[in-house]
């Protein structure tokens, strides 16, 4: 094995903090934070994405009530997540949001790093979300531990395609990389790409996918693999 890819939510961070708390931050802040930086260059490349695709008018509210319906569908939309990580950047900034992550999780990113692992994300939310809650989490700053990270922009997380650019991408055989994540549509694509592939099973909501091997926690994965050995 040359290394592992995982994703974020039920895997190295807590499901509850991305629905309890990153969301209902962003929902908050939405409206006030595209009326502060409405012409901001790079604000206004997601905003007139937006305005395209929803054909919705070109002002603040308008804008914001579209992403928050595109929030309560659950879309991953580029500019949504682009924007919701902007919001949590400022968030993070001011002391007002701290990345969650389970307990094991630093420990064993260490280990696999230390042991010659390359560690990579592969989340729905942006990469700039990524950094932010690894970068401020409760733990300190787990970004050094990663070699890259992959968000919507490479493909959808239940999309095989995705998969095979994350492989050329990391310049390694598909079969000694590991994908690590809750979701079993996920795993299925991933499995189908070539890569190994294993759900965590951290709580009762996670629907079993009994095709991958399955792991309680990363003390599980790393014996059922071997990885720090």
């Amino acid at each position: 094995m040359q290394a592992i890819v995982t994703d974020i939510e039920g895997t190295t961070s807590s499901i509850a903090f991305v629905h309890d708390t990153l969301f209902p931050y962003a929902r908050e802040c939405m409206v006030d934070y595209l009326r502060a930086h409405w012409r901001d260059a790079t604000v206004r490349t997601h905003v007139e994405e937006v305005i395209r695709e929803a054909a919705c008018a070109d002002t603040p509210e308008a804008v914001g009530a579209e992403l928050l319906r595109w929030m309560d569908a659950d879309r991953k939309a580029t500019p949504l997540k682009a924007l919701q990580g902007d919001i949590w950047a400022e968030g993070y900034a001011d002391g007002s949001l701290h990345g969650h992550v389970y307990p094991d999780t630093p420990d064993y990113l260490r280990r696999w790093a230390q042991a010659g692992l390359a560690l990579y994300v592969y989340s729905s939310g942006s990469v700039a979300a990524q950094k932010l809650i690894f970068g401020h989490s409760l733990a300190g700053d787990l970004c050094p531990l990663f070699q890259g990270y992959f968000d919507t922009t490479i493909g959808g997380k239940k999309e095989t395609a995705s998969y095979r650019r994350i492989v050329d991408a990391l310049g390694c055989p598909a079969a000694q990389i590991l994908f690590l994540s809750d979701v079993g549509e996920e795993l299925d694509a991933a499995a189908e790409a070539g890569l190994l592939t294993c759900q965590l099973v951290r709580d009762d909501s996670v629907v079993l996918a009994d095709a991958h091997p399955q792991a309680a926690d990363f003390a599980e994965v790393d014996q059922r693999f071997g990885v720090s050995a």
